[in-house]
């Protein structure tokens, strides 16, 4: 891969450095082509793209280009991942899996505006409760009744701020878990 025609660059501003970008994309498509088996294989996989992140610098190559790309990436290894867990195991653990997870999520969305997971330490920063229980009861929608929502939504929502607000990781390890399952039962 030459690294100076991949994207274009954020010449005004910051973007992802390219060096970085450029080695993950090569680490990235060896794991994709590897061959079943093969160690190369697992270096990557569909979530380890969803949490790739790279250093900001001036000049760097854009954002919004490169992450449109991870989405697309990010993609082509959860369906590489689903159609290797069905001839693997067969259709029926697959979906009981998927709905296990689901079910796991709804639960948890389904809890009292408030309590949907824990809180930041006393002195210590999370995400805004009351933005996160409204994305609470879309996930909620979704999972109950096919309500709209897509991936990119989710991949793409934000929370402001506050003290004592709901804990980060666990509410992101939420989100990991959602779009893994929506990108399974496309």
């Amino acid at each position: 891969m030459s690294g100076s025609s991949l994207f274009p660059r954020d010449e005004r501003g910051r973007g992802y450095d390219p060096a970085a970008v450029d080695a993950y994309l090569e680490r990235a498509r060896a794991s994709f082509e590897a061959d079943e088996g093969d160690e190369a294989r697992r270096e990557v996989d569909a979530a380890a793209v969803r949490a790739v992140g790279f250093p900001l610098v001036r000049g760097g190559y854009s954002v919004d280009a490169v992450d449109m790309a991870l989405t697309r990436i990010e993609e082509a290894f959860a369906a590489r991942e689903r159609e290797e867990a069905l001839a693997r195991a067969g259709a029926r653990p697959w979906v009981a899996r998927s709905r296990g997870i689901g079910q796991e999520i709804l639960d948890r969305m389904s809890r009292p505006e408030g309590a949907r997971f824990r809180r930041a330490g006393l002195l210590r920063y999370g995400y805004r409760v009351d933005e996160v229980d409204i994305v609470a009861d879309r996930i909620a929608a979704y999972l109950e009744t096919g309500a709209p929502l897509t991936v990119e939504q989710v991949r793409t929502v934000a929370f402001r701020m506050q003290r004592r607000g709901y804990d980060e990781a666990q509410v992101d390890a939420v989100l990991d878990a959602l779009i893994e399952i929506m990108l399974a039962v496309r």
